[in-house]
This record gives structure tokens, sequence and C-alpha cells, in this order.
């Protein structure tokens, strides 16, 4: 008689962002340095925090460094995404901060993000670039639907449980950073749809995508970019400030939606996401 296959193990990666990283909420944390095949130094942001959160197994990864020393042109968000893929990580929820482009979202709410728009110009958005013999051929990931629904809607309903201000949808600008927007460029994402923006969304859903992780992100607005009249432009004291007000509220979130993901059936999930990244790639012909 056959056996029904076992569901992997959940384990969730997260990704810490600007004073959003603290590894306080682990228990039982130790420290894992590892090395990647990715970048001209190959290694992820980081250590590895290994660590429970309510018995299920996390793995926490400091985006910009734990002294936050790296920035967002130079993170090496391939080694990041392939550090967390090979520690098991079937998931990835991320927290960022960002600036707002619309009045509705307030500085110190959070906003489940669906969907991005890209004005990087400088980093790999890809495993398949030539450059490993483990990613061979070119990879066109679908990218309609970039973040797991599922796990969104898990954060959406927690946050309500919480009773947290959350917007369960928003389109993120990513740009290069890392100075700021022009009031020229900020009013322009307006136009163009966008109701937030960083510095680090885009290639990191990208890459875990074709990594065939599960991967959602937690949006903290902070301020409202230089778009808005009679607003005091975003600088990095009020960046600061607003997230050491309501950083509580990314923690709360993380600590009680984790265990509810953690007793969710992902098998089919998974095995999708899988299947999406096997018919996405074009191998060479020999």
């Amino acid at each position: 008689m056959a056996t029904a296959a076992v569901s992997p193990p959940v384990k969730i990666g997260i990704i810490g962002g600007t004073g959003l990283d603290d590894p306080e909420i682990l228990e039982g944390r130790t420290e894992k340095y590892v090395d990647t095949p990715y970048g001209k130094v190959d290694i992820p942001s980081d250590a590895l925090i290994l660590g429970k959160i309510k018995n299920v197994d996390c793995v926490l990864l400091a985006r910009h460094g734990r002294q936050h020393t790296i920035m967002p042109s130079n993170i090496n968000f391939q080694a990041n995404i392939w550090a967390l893929k090979e520690e098991g990580c079937t998931h990835v929820i991320v927290t960022t901060a960002c600036g707002s482009l619309r009045e509705e979202i307030q500085p110190g709410d959070i906003v489940i993000i669906d969907q991005f728009i890209d004005r990087t110009t400088k980093r790999p958005q890809t495993f398949y670039d030539g450059s490993n013999a483990c990613s061979g051929g070119v990879c066109h990931i679908p990218m309609a639907e970039p973040f797991c629904s599922k796990t969104r809607e898990v954060l959406i309903e927690t946050a309500k449980k919480l009773g947290l201000k959350c917007h369960s949808k928003g389109t993120m600008v990513t740009v290069e950073g890392p100075r700021f927007s022009s009031r020229a460029e900020s009013l322009m994402f307006r136009v163009w749809g966008g109701d937030l923006i960083n510095m680090t969304t885009v290639p990191e859903v990208v890459l875990a995508r074709e990594a065939g992780i599960c991967y959602a992100a937690i949006a903290m607005a902070t301020d409202y970019d230089c778009w808005k009249e009679h607003e005091e432009a975003v600088s990095v004291d009020n960046v600061m400030k607003t997230l050491k007000e309501n950083s509580n509220k990314a923690t709360s979130l993380l600590l009680t939606a984790i265990p509810q993901i953690g007793s969710m059936e992902w098998k089919e999930t998974l095995r999708s996401m899988k299947h999406v990244v096997q018919f996405s790639i074009i191998l060479p012909r020999h």
C-alpha cells in the first residue's frame, strides 16, 4: 500500500529590515556562519540566527548586517536567499521600513504588500546567471503574483485579530538608493500607482520565487517620502524615530502569525511553486 507523501517541515526564514531585526524574538538561539556560491563576497549579510518561535523552527537574518553596515545596493540578495533555502526554509517573511505614497497609509501603519515596481539598476535578479554550475540554463520566472497569497492571508488575518492598523495590499516601488527620492520622482511614482517606496523588496522577492520559497513582506510606513505638501520630507531621524515607536507591531505580528503558519498544511503550495520554477527554466542545448 502506497504511503502518502510527507509534507516538508515548515521552517520560517525571517529577514529583518532597518530597526526590525531583533534576535530576541527567537528562543534557544544559535549562530551559524555560512558560505554560498554567489557574489564577489560569497556570504550572506550576517550570521544566520537559528531558533524557535513557539516550537516553529526559524532562521533570522539581518538584511543590512547586525551593525547596519551594508547599504541597499551592496546587499548580497542572492547569498541571503540561497542561505535560507539551503537551511531548509520553506517560507521567508520579511520586514521592511518604507515611505508612504498615499495619504491613507499613515506613518506607523502596516501594509502586507502584493505588488512591486522595480526601479533598481545594479542588482543581480536571478540565480540562473551563468555564474554557478548549480543553476544551469535561464529562468524566466512568472511575476504576475510575486508574493505568496496564502502566507499574506495569514498575516492580514493575524493583524486584524491583534487590532493593528493594517492595509491588506499595496504596490511597493523599490529604488536603488541609498539616496531618497526627489519630489518629482515621488510624485511620478504616485501617478504610476505606487503606494509605498523602499530600497530592498527587489530583487529579494524575485529570488525567493526562483527558490520556490513562500515569500511575504510586512511593510512598516515611516514617513510620507517627499510628495506631500506641508509635510516634512523624509529623513533618517524621522524614519528611526517612527520605527522605534512602532517596531513592536511587526514583532507581535511575527510572534502570532508564525505559529499559525507552522500549524498549516503547505505541501500542495510548495509543490506548485516548485513546478512553476521547473517549467520556467530553459536549459542549454547540447
